[in-house]
């Protein structure tokens, strides 16, 4: 049960970085900070950085899934970037790669959400 979330806002992006395991332990608490976060800042997108996430499983596409569709509903993106391999597969078996943006980092995240602005 070890998962440490960061938070940076970057004019209208939530920045997310994720950092351990994204499971049923850890997820609700991912939920709170994430919709905390969106709801008290001018959140238009956000950008979920995974690159030092180790495990997730269903409920953690789940917590995903959930702020995609809530940041979907204000007109805003999702993305995603820096998946390691085992999280990469996790994200193409669920289908989530035919609804969500997927970038190989942040910097690039951050342009590609420029873009659709």
């Amino acid at each position: 049960m070890n998962l440490q979330v960061e938070l940076e806002h970057r004019r209208n992006v939530l920045i997310t970085r994720l950092r351990g395991e994204l499971d049923h332990h850890t997820s609700e608490i991912v939920r709170i900070q994430l919709d905390e976060a969106i709801q008290r800042g001018q959140v238009n997108h956000v950008v979920l950085s995974l690159s030092e996430l180790t495990f997730m499983d269903s409920s953690g596409l789940g917590v995903i899934l959930g702020r995609y569709k809530q940041i979907k509903g204000r007109g805003g993106k999702l993305a995603v970037c820096d998946l390691n391999p085992a999280v990469r597969r996790l994200f193409e078996l669920s289908g989530l790669f035919k609804i969500m943006h997927v970038y190989d980092n942040e910097r690039q995240a951050l342009l590609g959400l420029e873009d659709v602005s």
